[in-house]
């Protein structure tokens, strides 16, 4: 089994946090903290993988390295998945 790692950015709102992977495209999450929204996105990731391989569509392989502007409301971190 090995593990992926994907790059997640984590947004504040008014009221919540919301996150999403570059990597991933549709995979998204919120949660009314940032511990609660890193831990919904790792099981949306999962969720997201597990169903592109139910698809028979490849797994993407996640960025070794991002470039990304994050601004004062964002945050730049990451998720290890085993897949």
């Amino acid at each position: 089994m090995k593990i992926l790692k994907y790059p997640i950015v984590i947004e504040k709102t008014a009221r919540n946090y919301s996150a999403y992977s570059p990597d991933l495209p549709g995979c998204v999450a919120t949660g009314r903290t940032l511990e609660q929204t890193i831990k919904n996105m790792e099981r949306a990731i999962r969720l997201h993988l597990q169903g592109l391989q139910e698809d028979g569509l490849p797994i993407p392989t996640p960025s070794c390295k991002i470039t990304y502007e994050v601004n004062s409301h964002e945050l730049l971190t990451g998720v290890e998945i085993r897949a």
